[in-house]
C-alpha cells in the first residue's frame, strides 16, 4: 500500500496578511508585515505590545450564528480555513464520508473560552459557568467540528505538538492516505491566543521580542533578531491519494513526497544548540523525496527570529547538505505574518506549495544586519524568481518536536 501518492487538491487560510489563500499569498510575494499594536486587549502593564492579529474578521460572511455561538475562535478560524480549503477542492459529493478524514490541531486550544468563563467563576459563581465550556476549549474540537460539518467519518487525528502541530498533522494525514486508511484528509492546524494570559506566560520565559516597533520586531537570521512575535488564524489543507484525485479532475497544486518527525529530547523549550534533531528530521524529509544535488530546493525555515531557533536551524540544514546549503533558497514567512503557533506549519505549507507552484519565493523581510552564525541565503527583504524542484517547509515546536513536509510539482 506504501506506494500510494499523494496531492494537494484544496488550499484554505486565513491569517495576519490575508483571510483567504489569494490575499495572502499576495501580501507575501510582496512583503506585508501583518505585526502592529495589540488590539485585544489592554497592554498598558505589558512590556510586549505587539502582535500578529487577524484584521477585519467577519465570522457572519462565513459561520452560522449558532456555529459563532458554539465554537472558540481557534474553532472558528478552523472552520473558516476548512470551507475555503473544501470549496477549492471540490471534495465533497465526489468521496464516500467513510474514507473521508480530518486531521487538524491546535497547539493551544480554546484559551479565550476558558479564561471567559474562569472569569464567570470567580465573578458570578459555578452556576453561571457555560455548559460549553469543556467543548469549547479542547483542543480536538476544530477536528470535531469540521468533521460534523462535512460529514467526515474516517480518520480523525487532532495532533497537539506545539509548534509544529499543523505540521505534523498533515504529515501523519499523509501517512494515512499513503496506508490505504482513507482517500482524502481535510489537515492543518488552527490557533487564537493572543489574550493576556498567553502574552504574559511568552513573555515571562523571553521567547517574546521586546522591540517596540511592530515593523522591525520579527527579523529571522538578522543578527539583532531578539525574539518571536505572537499571530493567530488557520491553515487548512486537503490532500488526496493521487488517483482519486486524478479520476475525479481534480486540480492539485503539488505532491507530498516526504515527512520528517524526530524528538530533539533535549529540553523543555530551547532547540537542541548543534541542530542535531532538526538535522534528523530534514534528512528524513529529503531521503523519502529522493533529493539529488540536481534538485533545485527551497526551504520555507521555521525560522522564529529567536537567536537560539535561527542558529539551530541554520547549523541543522548545513549539517545536512553540507556545502550545497549555500546554495540554495531557505526564508521565513515568520517574518511577516509573526508566529501562529499551532497554525504556523500549515499556513507555512500553503506557502510552500505556492512558492514550489508559481516560481516565486516569499522574502524574509526585516533582514539588515549579517549573523555570521546564520549565513544561509535566507532572500532577504524582496521575493525572486525560482524555477524549484522541490520545496521543504519546516516547523521546530517547544517540547524538542520536529516536522518536516516536502513537496513536488505534479
Amino acid at each position: 500500500m506504501d506506494n500510494r501518492r499523494v496531492v494537494v487538491t484544496g488550499l484554505g487560510a486565513i491569517t495576519p496578511i490575508g483571510n483567504n489563500v489569494k490575499d495572502y499569498w499576495d501580501s507575501l510575494k510582496n512583503s506585508v508585515c501583518g505585526i502592529d499594536y495589540i488590539t485585544k486587549f489592554d497592554t498598558a502593564e505589558f512590556k510586549v505590545k505587539i502582535a500578529a492579529e487577524i484584521k477585519d474578521y467577519e465570522p457572519t460572511k462565513f459561520l452560522t450564528p449558532v456555529e459563532i455561538r458554539r465554537n472558540d475562535l481557534y474553532s472558528q478560524y478552523a472552520l473558516i480555513a476548512a470551507g475555503e480549503a473544501v470549496e477549492d477542492s471540490g471534495i465533497i459529493g465526489n468521496i464516500e464520508s467513510e474514507r473521508l478524514g480530518v486531521y487538524v490541531g491546535s497547539g493551544i486550544g480554546g484559551i479565550n473560552t476558558m479564561l471567559a468563563e474562569y472569569d464567570k467563576l470567580n465573578q458570578k459563581g459555578p452556576r453561571w459557568v457555560s455548559p460549553l465550556l469543556v467543548p469549547m476549549m479542547i483542543s480536538n474540537i476544530a477536528s470535531g467540528a469540521i468533521a460534523i460539518k462535512y460529514n467526515a467519518r474516517g480518520v480523525n487525528l487532532p495532533v497537539v505538538l506545539a509548534c509544529s502541530t499543523s505540521t505534523n498533522a498533515i504529515g501523519e494525514a499523509y501517512r494515512a492516505i499513503k496506508y490505504d486508511y482513507a482517500d482524502a484528509i481535510i489537515t492543518g492546524g488552527s490557533e487564537a491566543s493572543i489574550n493576556r494570559l498567553a502574552v504574559a506566560g511568552f513573555t515571562s520565559i523571553m521567547a517574546l521580542s521586546t522591540n517596540p516597533d511592530p515593523k522591525t520586531a520579527c527579523r529571522p537570521f538578522d543578527k539583532d533578531r531578539d525574539g518571536f512575535i505572537m499571530g493567530e488564524g488557520a491553515g487548512i489543507l486537503v490532500i488526496e491519494e493521487y488517483e482519486h484525485a486524478k479520476n475525479r479532475n481534480a486540480k492539485i497544486y503539488a505532491e507530498i513526497t516526504g515527512y520528517g518527525n524526530t524528538c530533539d529530547a533535549y529540553h523543555i523549550t530551547a532547540p537542541q544548540p548543534d541542530g542535531d534533531g532538526a538535522g534528523r528530521m530534514l534528512s528524513q524529509t529529503l531521503k523519502q523525496s529522493d533529493y539529488s544535488t540536481n534538485d533545485k530546493l527551497y526551504i520555507n525555515a521555521h525560522g522564529t527570529s529567536t537567536p537560539l531557533n535561527d542558529k539551530g536551524e541554520t547549523y541543522a540544514i548545513k549539517k545536512v547538505l553540507g556545502d550545497e546549503a549555500y546554495k540554495i533558497k531557505i526564508s521565513s514567512t515568520k517574518s511577516m505574518t509573526g508566529h501562529l503557533l499551532g497554525a504556523t506549519g500549515a499556513t507555512e505549507a500553503i506557502a510552500t506549495i505556492l512558492t514550489l507552484k508559481e516560481g516565486i519565493i516569499p522574502p524574509t523581510i526585516n533582514y539588515n544586519t549579517k549573523d555570521e552564525e546564520c549565513d544561509l541565503d535566507c532572500v532577504p527583504n524582496t521575493a525572486i524568481k525560482s524555477d524549484l524542484d522541490i520545496a521543504v517547509s519546516v516547523s521546530l515546536g517547544f517540547g524538542g518536536h520536529n516536522g518536516g513536509l516536502a513537496f513536488r510539482k505534479v
